[in-house]
């Protein structure tokens, strides 16, 4: 699949939770929380490479990622209503998960 097609599909996806999210942030978020950017990958990866063996592993190892990202929901709000800066509750929230993604890696 072409990566210009494959971009657009990805904007459109990303530009559409966020004008959802400005009127209605409990369906944006609803829309952000369904797994639609994994499943678009797992399309786009087949249609290049059917491999089913190759399928599965990205599908357990999304799984596994998926984990350790879930604590950064969690944190950003608490710190944003403690008064913290959007920005630094984003990155706070993003380098949690980085620690957790590196703890998930050396579990495995």
């Amino acid at each position: 699949m072409p990566f210009l097609l494959k971009t657009v599909l990805s904007a459109v996806l990303v530009a559409s939770i966020a004008t959802v999210a400005r009127r209605l942030p409990a369906l944006g978020a609803l829309i952000a929380s369904l797994p639609l950017v994994s499943v678009l990958g797992m399309i786009f990866l087949w249609a290049e490479k059917p491999d089913r063996e190759l399928m599965a592993t990205h599908s357990e190892a999304t799984f596994w990622y998926v984990l350790p990202s879930l604590p950064m929901f969690l944190l950003i709000p608490a710190l944003l209503r403690r008064g913290w800066p959007f920005w630094g509750s984003l990155a706070v929230g993003c380098v949690l998960t980085v620690l957790l993604y590196l703890v998930v890696v050396w579990c495995a």
